[in-house]
């Protein structure tokens, strides 16, 4: 039962039990709404958070990006008035755009403490519908790795292109070749900050204790896929290993994800990090034809679900194809839909270990 088993929350240190919510569904996102009843138990008070007494009362402030700000608001302003009236409090929320605190003042300290809890978990959830911006990586593009890629892609689609879904367009920018530690959602300038805090002082705490100061070699070899159909591929990625046949690379993902998951800044998908580079993905797709005839007839381009390929062949032909050796040295918070100078990923912070 759901109930013997719920989902918990992680605010500030502290596990929240997420009740069953009751949303109401709008046709623009802008209007969300989000209802917390009188009964739920976030209403219970708690020392977790510094309320201030004041000459008025108490009054506490809380950090919620600005992004966040709408479903708070709730449409026509109706979840901040509900939060106001249930706990008996005012809330003041900066302007939309404006980053800042959120203020909560109120006569009785256990009336402040609720509509802190409610908008923590509000900000909470509302946090994990948002798309990704960020993601920890480490750059495989090096010159190398990328002639070996386009070669493999120029024999591929020598061979395969007559397979069903196979065509050009499916594979990676060879500038962008990466492995992906874990996704993060940083919505305003503090939480960039924060994680790129945290990345630096992962050296200290456990990448310098496991590298001692020198470059992981490895080696890009062998390809495989996602799902458990081959004739059905959605992302086809090259196996990437330790040449000393060490764990020293799945070591620090696996610890870097750990630190970021408990820092509340990633959310924690599996129990270990899939080390894997992309190098086709059907969300890559483009239908040229398709495209061609909207723009002439609309000026727009028709969407078109994701269309899996047969990648049987591919993986039957290229099972053992060797991308080559590299030298591993840093780890990168990339921008998501970004580039840089060299092609790669923009930067927002970077941890060099050797």
């Amino acid at each position: 039962m759901e109930v013997l088993r719920p989902t918990l929350i992680r605010i500030g240190g502290r596990i929240y039990r997420k009740n069953i919510i009751r949303q109401q569904s709008y046709p623009n996102e802008e209007e969300d709404d989000f209802y917390a009843g009188p009964g739920d138990p976030t209403d219970e008070p708690c020392d977790a958070f510094m309320v201030e007494e004041t000459e008025r009362g108490f009054q506490c402030a809380v950090e919620v990006p600005s992004p966040l700000y709408k479903y708070i608001i709730g449409k026509k302003g109706e979840t901040r008035k509900r939060l106001e009236t249930e706990t008996r409090t005012s809330i003041s929320i900066p302007k939309p755009g404006m980053e800042g605190q959120i203020v909560i003042t109120g006569q009785q300290r256990s009336g402040v403490i609720s509509a802190r809890t409610r908008i923590d978990v509000l900000a909470e959830s509302f946090r994990k519908k948002q798309p990704f911006t960020h993601f920890l990586s480490i750059a495989l593009n090096q010159p190398a790795i990328q002639e070996k890629f386009l070669q493999f892609k120029e024999e591929v689609l020598e061979k395969c292109s007559k397979d069903h879904g196979v065509n050009s367009s499916l594979f990676q920018n060879p500038a962008k070749l990466h492995l992906t530690i874990g996704t993060l959602v940083l919505l305003n300038e503090q939480e960039i900050q924060k994680a790129c805090e945290l990345l630096q002082r992962s050296k200290e705490d456990f990448i310098d204790k496991t590298v001692g100061g020198k470059s992981l070699t490895v080696e890009v070899a062998g390809i495989e896929y996602m799902n458990d159909d081959p004739a059905m591929i959605d992302v086809l990625y090259a196996k990437v290993h330790m040449k000393d046949g060490s764990d020293k690379l799945q070591l620090i993902a696996d610890r870097l994800m750990e630190q970021f998951v408990t820092s509340g800044l990633m959310m924690k998908e599996w129990d270990r990090v899939k080390l894997h580079a992309t190098i086709m993905n059907t969300v890559f797709r483009k239908d040229t034809n398709l495209e061609e005839q909207d723009n002439a007839t609309t000026g727009k381009s028709s969407f078109k679900e994701r269309e899996t390929f047969d990648g049987r062949n591919i993986l039957k032909k290229f099972e053992n194809f060797y991308f080559g050796e590299l030298q591993l040295n840093s780890v990168h918070l990339s921008q998501r839909f970004s580039t840089d100078s060299s092609g790669y990923y923009a930067t927002s912070g970077q941890l060099t270990f050797s």
